[in-house]
C-alpha cells in the first residue's frame, strides 16, 4: 500500500510547484514519476544500507551539494524553500547554510520542492508532458544517473498513468 497518488498530487505536488513558480504539466509528470519509481510512494529510508531519503530517494550528499552549489546563489528560490522549512530544520539552515536532510523525510512539500530543484538546476531543457518514455530519459540521466540501479523501463512500468489519462505517450 502506498499514499493516495492523487492526493499526493492534489495536495502536495501541484501545489508546491505552482508556489515555486515551477508548475507544468511536465514538472509534475516528471516528479510524480520520480516519487513512483524512487519510493514507490511507500518509503522514506532507502532500504538496505543506502543513504537516500523521502518519497523522493535524494541522498543526504546530493542535497547538500543542491545546496551549497546551487540554491545558496538564488536569493528568492532560499526565500521559498525556507518558507517550507519545519523550525528545526530552519534552525540547523540558521547554523550551517544547509536545512537537515531529514526533513526530506518528514515533509512532502520540502522534499517535492527539492526534487524540482534538482531538475531544475540541469541544463538541459525537461522534456514534453506525456512523453513518458523521453520523461523516463530525462529521469535515469539527471536523477538516476548512469550509476544507478533503474532503468527507463521501470519509471515506464512505475509511472502512475491512471492520474493523466489516455494521452500519454509510453513508447516512440
Amino acid at each position: 500500500m502506498s499514499l493516495n497518488l492523487e492526493q499526493l498530487r492534489e495536495f502536495v505536488v501541484i501545489p508546491t510547484l505552482s508556489n515555486l513558480g515551477m508548475y507544468s504539466l511536465a514538472a509534475d509528470q516528471l516528479i510524480m514519476g520520480t516519487i513512483t519509481q524512487e519510493s514507490r510512494a511507500v518509503y522514506l529510508k532507502q532500504l538496505g544500507e543506502g543513504p537516500a531519503l523521502g518519497i523522493i530517494q535524494m541522498e543526504p550528499a546530493t542535497h547538500h551539494d543542491i545546496w551549497v552549489n546551487f540554491i545558496h546563489y538564488k536569493q528568492a528560490l532560499i526565500s521559498d524553500l525556507r518558507g517550507l522549512l519545519s523550525g528545526e530544520a530552519d534552525d540547523v539552515y540558521e547554523v550551517s547554510g544547509v536545512p537537515d536532510p531529514l526533513e526530506l523525510v518528514s515533509n512532502l512539500k520540502y522534499a517535492v520542492a527539492m526534487c524540482r530543484v534538482h531538475y531544475w538546476r540541469k541544463p538541459q531543457s525537461m522534456p514534453q508532458a506525456n512523453d513518458i518514455k523521453a520523461l523516463g530519459e530525462y529521469w535515469k540521466d539527471h536523477y538516476n544517473t548512469h550509476l544507478g540501479a533503474g532503468t527507463v523501463e521501470e519509471f515506464i512500468n512505475n509511472f502512475p498513468s491512471e492520474l493523466y489519462g489516455a494521452e500519454l505517450l509510453l513508447e516512440n
